[in-house]
């Protein structure tokens, strides 16, 4: 890119660009290098937004942490509306899209990154921590309406719920079949039914 262009949004181009290498290339391929070339830009645009590419790495994951903040407003929106069960079978595939299972990968891998992100977010494993608490603020609402058993234990049947359809989403050659997708939370939710 000639020197002196502008660049809309030289953090999104970037963040977006990481995501495409990583899904690409692996956490092996993502470089500084290979980021702005896949973005297009110089080199010295990601030095001038970030202090270091391990900076510009714990960003992008704060970022994607910050979406699924919003994906778990609007989870919670949903409560009182549809079926348990529906809303959460729909609100998986973005959790669990190929780009943020690349990067819950790349956060796993990376010691420092995911120390660094620990103390930013207070998270064990982040992505799949907030995509839990959002679990589990949704199911206590539904369970206030009186849609989710009064005595189910929502703190290990969001993680249940999670964790299996990490696995389901994970195993997935793409995107699982949505049937797939709502059998897993069927399941997980059983023990949290009503009794009738």
């Amino acid at each position: 890119m000639p020197t002196g262009v502008a660049i809309r949004d030289p953090r999104g181009q970037l963040f977006d660009a990481a995501e495409r290498v990583l899904l690409r290339d692996g956490p092996s391929g993502l470089t500084s290098r290979a980021v702005t070339a896949e973005a297009g830009v110089a080199k010295g645009v990601l030095h001038r937004h970030f202090a270091d590419f391990d900076a510009f790495l714990a960003e992008l994951a704060l970022d994607r942490v910050a979406r699924i903040g919003a994906q778990a407003a609007a989870l919670r929106a949903m409560a009182g509306s549809g079926t348990v069960a529906g809303n959460l079978a729909a609100a998986l595939p973005d959790l669990f899209s190929p780009a943020i299972l690349a990067l819950i990968g790349l956060v796993i891998a990376r010691d420092e990154l995911r120390a660094w992100l620990r103390a930013a977010t207070g998270s064990r494993i982040p992505l799949i921590s907030e995509s839990t608490a959002m679990t589990a603020d949704y199911l206590a609402a539904e369970r206030d309406l009186g849609r989710v058993a009064a005595d189910a234990d929502i703190g290990t049947l969001a993680p249940t719920l999670i964790g299996a359809a990490h696995l389901l989403f994970t195993d997935a050659d793409g995107t699982p079949e949505p049937a797939a997708v709502a059998r897993v939370v069927a399941a997980a939710l059983a023990a949290a039914r009503r009794p009738l």
